[in-house]
């Protein structure tokens, strides 16, 4: 997690503001192993409590990796038969599968925690 902060150092930055002081900050991570949820849930809440970041909750998100609804694969397809005839070869879309399916499968976890 100790990665220099920025994405934690943004938000935090924005509820000092007094526009956004009753906001509540909630992190979300990503875990490896659905074992191990616990530990990353308590290392990512050791973190914050080192750089003094209040927190209203620590999701750990344990299956990124799964393959994205159909619904999410159909809306996705939609769009891209709205763009224009090779804008995306099918050599594209092969060499970018597996980060298109974790894209699609951030959206949904995002959709689902919103």
């Amino acid at each position: 997690y100790d990665d220099g902060g920025l994405t934690l150092l943004l938000p935090y930055i924005l509820t000092t503001r007094h526009m956004f002081t009753d906001c509540k900050l909630r992190v979300f991570t990503l875990a490896n192993k659905k074992d191990e949820l616990d530990r990353e849930t308590m290392n990512m809440a050791a973190l914050l409590a080192k750089f003094r970041i209040e927190f209203s909750s620590v999701v750990v998100i344990p299956d990124v990796t799964r393959r994205a609804s159909d619904t999410s694969r159909a809306r996705l397809e939609d769009m891209l038969d709205k763009l224009p005839e090779g804008a995306i070869t099918e050599e594209e879309k092969l060499a970018n599968k597996e980060k298109t399916n974790r894209h699609l499968r951030l959206s949904e976890l995002l959709r689902e925690h919103s």
